[in-house]
């Protein structure tokens, strides 16, 4: 029995679903604790790659800045269907946070309004002063948005409280959904 965390052993785990501005919060601290994930797309030949890459959010809506010519882009192009997982680095199952994000991604042209909002949520300046680049001009690749269809978020201290440690958050849905689990 774990002293310290008592209710990692619970069984069966909590079913409870989050209210949603609950789940809403939480995700949007994951949203903003780190700013790298791991993109999911699909190569030519069917088979998954992911990348780590840099995203910074608009409320759900994530934006990053895809190498041009690279595997993602041309991905995306193919199928427009992907999924990043974010997470918060852990040390253990108590404190165990992140999610993953499926949606479209959608590849914004340099100079549209689209990109233009963009790329003032994208904080390019930190990778261009990183890189040596010019502050005065944001680089001039595509941007890709990607819009969230469904989040899954887990977090296994809301065990603790009461809750299921996998939430389903779609956009439109008035309440969240929960993913059942236990120890094995």
């Amino acid at each position: 029995m774990s002293l310290a965390h008592p209710w990692l052993e619970q069984e069966p785990w909590p079913t409870a679903s989050m209210p949603k501005e609950l789940l809403e919060q939480r995700i949007e601290r994951i949203l903003t604790l780190t700013n790298i994930g791991y993109l999911g797309t699909t190569m030519k030949d069917g088979q998954p790659i992911v990348s780590p890459l840099e995203f910074y959010a608009d409320g759900f809506t994530l934006y990053i800045f895809p190498q041009p010519n690279s595997p993602k882009i041309k991905a995306i192009k193919r199928d427009p269907r992907v999924a990043i997982a974010i997470a918060n680095p852990m040390a253990g199952w108590a404190c165990v946070m992140g999610c993953q994000i499926f949606g479209n991604a959608k590849l914004l042209d340099v100079g549209t309004p689209e990109w233009e909002h963009g790329m003032h949520i994208f904080k390019w300046q930190a990778s261009s002063t990183e890189l040596g680049r010019p502050l005065e001009v944001p680089p001039q690749g595509q941007l890709a948005r990607i819009e969230p269809e469904r989040i899954v978020y887990t977090e296994h201290l809301m065990r603790k409280y009461g809750y299921a440690p996998r939430q389903i958050w779609r956009p439109g849905d008035a309440e969240t959904q929960v993913v059942p689990g236990g120890n094995v």
